[in-house]
């Protein structure tokens, strides 16, 4: 990757920042990195690059301090490529592109919280399905780090939602006049309703929002909720499975949508857009019910 920097440029932070990650590849391997793809030939085969192209790009990378070589094989010795704080300082970077792009390239512009059916956005979240989701830990309601992946579960439910407040005064303000904002507490009061039912179907249900822990507290409290609801605020799961955001009161949000994963991590069900929100919580109860101990991945989602 050239050095294009100017000493014109020198106090420029943009100008500063693109010479490190500004080149195309370089920015998608960030991207793979953070979806959990570590190793040379994963990167490889999932960016389709020369080996020598990768080779210089991750050295560069390595050298700024964005990742780190971390051995995983002793005998021969082989590394694979992780993600420094400094790299995952540029999370928000990915996700405010990804945010333009569903909204200014693939979509007219508009401030949405959910899309269309037949959207290339829908189809990009759907086709999440048989895929496995990273190894990762996000802060729960109580402030502890809690694998988003129940463990003592055959399948967990993670709703996504734009954000749930105790207080009505809460919400950032237009909050309702946004598409597809309005039914998070509808959605999560469901979910406490029928709760006896996805834990009969071996189900553990978790919320996630990208709030903080502290406000996620005050409504399961306040809701009585029974389960834990998760913060995505470091847009760590965000990032792992390209979730789809969009910007609000200067902070970036999930667009609502489910995702049904076995405890292998697999997911093994999607729903997205959702539009029906009482409805999509007796589907997926319908789901669990159904795939049982079953192992593979469905593909046809509706």
């Amino acid at each position: 990757m050239a050095r294009r920097t100017s000493l014109e440029d020198s106090g420029c932070a943009i100008a500063q920042a693109l010479d490190v990650v500004g080149d195309w590849w370089t920015l998608l391997i960030v991207r793979d990195t953070a979806r959990g793809v570590h190793r040379f030939d994963e990167l490889q085969r999932e960016l389709g690059l020369s080996r020598k192209v990768l080779t210089e790009r991750l050295r560069l990378l390595v050298e700024a301090e964005v990742l780190a070589r971390v051995p995983y094989q002793e005998r021969p010795v082989r590394h694979e490529y992780r993600l420094t704080p400094r790299g995952r300082a540029l999370l928000p970077v990915l996700v405010a592109l990804q945010d333009w792009g569903d909204a200014w390239v693939l979509g007219d512009g508009s401030t949405t919280a959910t899309a269309e059916q037949a959207s290339a956005e829908a189809r990009r979240v759907h086709a999440l399905a048989g895929t496995r989701l990273p190894g990762l830990r996000l802060v729960d309601d109580q402030g502890s780090p809690r694998d988003p992946v129940a463990d003592d579960a055959l399948h967990t439910v993670l709703y996504c939602f734009p954000g749930a407040y105790a207080r009505p005064d809460a919400y950032p303000p237009g909050w309702a006049d946004i598409p597809g904002t309005p039914g998070c507490t509808l959605e999560s009061r469901t979910y406490r309703d029928r709760l006896a039912g996805f834990r009969a179907a071996g189900a553990a249900v978790h919320g996630v929002s990208t709030q903080r822990p502290d406000e996620q507290r005050a409504f399961a409290q306040d809701e009585r909720l029974g389960f834990p609801l998760l913060s995505d605020a470091e847009l760590t799961l965000i990032t792992a499975l390209r979730l789809p955001t969009f910007r609000a009161a200067g902070a970036s949000r999930l667009k609502r949508l489910t995702l049904v994963v076995d405890r292998e991590r697999v997911v093994r069900h999607v729903q997205y857009p959702v539009t029906d929100v009482a409805g999509s919580v007796e589907e997926a109860l319908s789901v669990v019910r159904r795939l049982g101990g079953d192992a593979d991945p469905e593909r046809n989602q509706g």
